[in-house]
């Protein structure tokens, strides 16, 4: 798929949106999370919880799931781990509240892209669904002073 089609060699049409499928517990926080991103990508579906997520995932074939650390049924590191290991998106952005360097660790060592705290998402979440759009890892700048709030 390419960025553009030329028609001419003035005018570009832009790509469609990138589909997300988004899973938080919260509804209040999944509805913002939603307006946040939604000028900027298609929101195919939402969940409340893990396993909810794998089964729309399977079902959707988003480019990017952003998810929750924890929700019921499954946490959103083995959600993502599910996820990744049917192919059936490209890449996982954990969401959370939680700055801990160990779950960091474990996210990324599970395959998620982006480590995005919830008090910084909304200077964070669009840059780390766009990294891990492109294959890179981005960790919030609260997370620690290595990789924070930059791409890897």
């Amino acid at each position: 798929m390419r960025d553009t089609d030329s028609q001419s060699e003035n005018v570009t049409v832009p790509l469609s949106k990138r589909r997300l499928l988004l899973a938080d517990d919260h509804p209040e926080l999944l509805r913002e999370i939603q307006q946040l991103v939604a000028t900027q990508f298609e929101v195919v579906g939402t969940a409340s919880d893990g396993l909810t997520l794998v089964k729309m995932a399977e079902a959707l074939e988003p480019d990017v799931v952003v998810t929750d650390l924890r929700m019921a049924g499954l946490s959103g590191i083995d959600a993502a781990r599910a996820i990744l290991q049917q192919k059936t998106c490209k890449a996982v952005v954990l969401l959370t509240m939680y700055d801990d360097s160990r779950l960091v660790k474990s996210a990324l060592d599970a395959g998620i892209l982006g480590y995005v705290l919830k008090a910084a998402a909304g200077e964070d979440l669009i840059s780390a669904i766009e990294a891990a759009l492109q294959g890179a890892v981005f960790v919030s700048r609260q997370t620690g002073p290595s990789t924070g709030g930059k791409s890897v």
